[in-house]
């Protein structure tokens, strides 16, 4: 599964939420009619942790009882998007008001990484492909594994799992990362001194 957004805060009072978009294609991963699944995110703001199992495919999710939190569905189907002020904003079917909107909040959206192209420029990569591969120095040290890919303003980072059991954060420009070797299952780092430690 691949990530492609994660939802954020209710935007009004009629459904909408903000779209944390971890895709390089979010006019194409949040057209109106697609259909994306959902993955139980952070705790929910009201530090409950008692979320409901999601609902089967295709299943509306049951209105709720009194008292019982909201069901997230297993899919979630985009209604209507738009920017606003540098965020998307999205409309889910059957996401009517604030209240249900909240409850999404933390729920992350993905989509089947064999539905995914490979991408056309042999320099670019999705993070799936990245995640769990050695990275090594350009002499061959294995400095640890790729476990996730922070997406930053100024560039994408690398967050390398260290032997140790440490994190670091690798920028993922080619004056660093000269070498992304799929097929070796590997990436070479040449970090400038003092960056693994920070």
């Amino acid at each position: 599964m691949l990530i492609v957004g994660r939802i954020g805060k209710p935007h009004g009072i009629r459904g909408e939420v903000t779209v944390e978009v971890r895709t390089d294609e979010p006019e194409v991963r949040f057209a109106p009619g697609v259909v994306l699944r959902t993955t139980p995110g952070v705790t929910p703001p009201s530090g409950r942790s008692d979320r409901v199992p999601p609902t089967e495919p295709g299943a509306a999710p049951p209105p709720p009882g009194p008292g019982e939190p909201y069901r997230i569905p297993a899919e979630l189907t985009v209604e209507s998007v738009r920017w606003h002020q540098g965020r998307l904003l999205v409309a889910f079917e059957g996401v009517l008001d604030r209240s249900v909107a909240e409850a999404l909040r933390g729920t992350l959206l993905v989509v089947d990484s064999a539905d995914v192209a490979p991408p056309e420029d042999p320099e670019e990569f999705h993070d799936h492909q990245l995640i769990g591969l050695a990275v090594v120095t350009p002499a061959g040290e294995r400095l640890g594994e790729v476990a996730r890919i922070d997406h930053a303003p100024a560039s994408d980072l690398l967050v390398l799992r260290r032997p140790e059991g440490r994190t670091a954060l690798i920028p993922f420009v080619k004056a660093i990362v000269p070498e992304v070797d799929l097929a070796g299952g590997r990436v070479v780092v040449d970090p400038p001194g003092g960056l693994l430690d920070l």
